[in-house]
């Protein structure tokens, strides 16, 4: 399907999630997320307890998208070097010659990212940021497309460092990933009990010219002033005075549940975005820009719970 022309197949999002299919099974509502995030170039923070394919889902995609794609294990020990490079004295030349780091790649899974300390942390997050490292007295622009999956273990498990707010509301998404169903883990049982994932064929559909096209037109998705103030009247629901959050959605909240909503209207077969595009996408936007009180804490009161209350105040055009 490479080098044909994919702004008119409207097939090509089906094929895709076929051919990741061969390896993921189940796991739809992270599969769709992850290519969401890539067309729209929004990188993605997913949570979930080890075993739940999130490593597996993001090498498959680079395999079918046709990106280059690096995985860094995230450890107490990491050193923000060993994610951007260094220099490294040369003896024979008496000269320093630079190593280019992990980050250099297409879509880079940071793996256990809570799992390392906040500098190594800021490091990746700086580079999603600026989209440029600065190794000694040289900066080097990041390869394009640029596609950040960082996983990271439920904060109550032991050895992790929570990331920062700011530094959360870099991501575009934050999934919650759960246990696959017990028909999908029957599946996964007999199919993957003799033979590894790495042995399964899995064809290359996209290159990176299609993934730029493609991210062409989902920014021509239409949506139109009522489903934009639609928007800003749940994310300025965030920010009103309330017991239970302590800070609201920032700007980056309405920019990128735009970009969530055309994406998924894109995935849906829709050259407009439509309300059931915003309550879907809403979630994964806005699950991690939420700050909470401590009575809400105390009361066991999530972020999903007050977008749910939020959703119910808010009219729908």
């Amino acid at each position: 399907m490479e080098g044909t022309n994919l702004l008119g197949d409207k097939h090509i999002i089906k094929s895709i999630k076929e051919e990741i299919a061969k390896v993921i099974i189940g796991q739809q509502y992270m599969v769709d997320r992850i290519i969401i995030g890539l067309l729209t170039g929004g990188h993605i923070l997913v949570e979930g307890v080890p075993g739940l394919a999130k490593s597996l889902t993001a090498s498959t995609v680079a395999k079918v998208v046709g990106v280059d794609f690096k995985r860094i294990q995230f450890t107490p020990d990491l050193l923000p070097a060993d994610i951007i490079g260094t220099e490294i004295y040369h003896q024979k030349t008496g000269e320093f010659v630079v190593k280019k780091g992990p980050i250099f790649s297409n879509l880079i899974l940071a793996d256990e990212i809570n799992r390392a300390p906040a500098k190594v942390q800021s490091a990746l997050l700086e580079a999603m940021q600026e989209m440029q490292v600065t190794i000694g007295e040289t900066t080097y622009f990041l390869d394009k497309p640029f596609f950040v999956i960082a996983t990271q273990n439920p904060l109550d498990q032991q050895g992790t460092y929570p990331l920062p707010e700011a530094q959360q509301d870099r991501f575009m998404l934050k999934l919650k990933i759960q246990y696959p169903d017990r028909d999908e883990e029957r599946i996964i049982m007999e199919n993957f009990s003799a033979e590894q994932p790495d042995d399964i064929s899995i064809n290359k559909l996209l290159s990176r010219d299609n993934v730029f096209e493609l991210r062409k037109t989902i920014d021509s998705v239409f949506i139109h002033d009522d489903i934009k103030n639609y928007i800003l009247d749940i994310i300025f629901k965030t920010r009103e005075k309330s017991p239970y959050i302590a800070c609201g959605a920032s700007p980056r909240a309405s920019i990128n549940l735009v970009k969530a909503a055309k994406g998924r209207a894109f995935l849906e077969g829709r050259s407009f975005v439509v309300p059931d595009d915003i309550k879907a996408m809403v979630y994964d936007v806005l699950r991690h820009r939420i700050l909470l009180t401590y009575e809400a804490e105390a009361e066991d009161i999530t972020s999903e719970d007050i977008i749910t209350e939020i959703l119910e105040q808010v009219n729908v055009p």
